[in-house]
């Protein structure tokens, strides 16, 4: 099986490390694959670099083999669509089981994604949950997440796509505009994220300004 967790981490931090290691731990496989995204299609462009953000993404992950890092869509010109990404992989990947892990507010949104109807077809979603979080209660995108929803890991690895999995992950209130806030206000983010990315975003002086 094989499980992406996309993001434009600008800059990566523990609120993304620990629920993807969850995400690996809960659905017994090797790794999760984190996805960081050239230029997202719904939001205002990264503050960092492509470069700059896979430079810390390599430090955070860089002693955690359950954590590795796909740069596909960094490598790829113009937006990054998923339904880009998940086509490529599963031309690579067979029938082999194919998940994208994202969280209960992206699952929210997904009716504006490119495409987004095509997405059960090429690979499961595994929606991390964390507490008070509440499932679409109308309209198309809740009656296709209604009839998809499973309740076992084991189901995911008994097709290649077409299924939508909760899985619980640890409560982590954190987020990248609030580190950046921190470090433009000239404040530590300290605790926030892994050290070695800090020692970097300080050492290239970045979100200074």
């Amino acid at each position: 099986m094989i499980c992406l967790l996309g993001g434009t981490f600008d800059p990566v931090h523990f609120g993304h490390l620990r629920p993807a290691l969850d995400v690996q731990q809960a659905l017994g496989i090797p790794r999760v694959h984190l996805l960081p995204c050239r230029l997202p299609p719904h939001r205002a462009a990264p503050r960092l670099d492509a470069g700059q953000r896979l430079a810390l993404l390599q430090l955070a992950v860089r002693d955690e083999p359950a954590l590795a890092i796909d740069e596909r869509e960094l490598q790829r010109a113009g937006p990054s669509y998923m339904i880009d990404t998940l086509e490529a992989l599963r031309g690579e990947s067979g029938d082999e089981a194919l998940c994208l892990a994202l969280g209960m507010d992206a699952l929210a949104g997904l009716d504006t994604w490119h495409r987004w109807q095509e997405l059960l077809d090429l690979c499961h979603l595994v929606v991390m949950q964390r507490p008070g979080g509440v499932w679409p209660q109308q309209g198309e995108l809740a009656q296709r997440v209604d009839a998809a929803r499973v309740t076992g890991v084991e189901q995911l690895h008994e097709r290649p796509a077409g299924c939508v999995l909760g899985v619980g992950v640890t409560q982590m209130a954190i987020s990248s505009t609030r580190i950046r806030e921190l470090l433009a206000q000239g404040n530590s983010p300290r605790y926030l994220l892994p050290e070695t990315v800090l020692d970097h975003i300080r050492q290239e002086n970045w979100y200074a300004d």
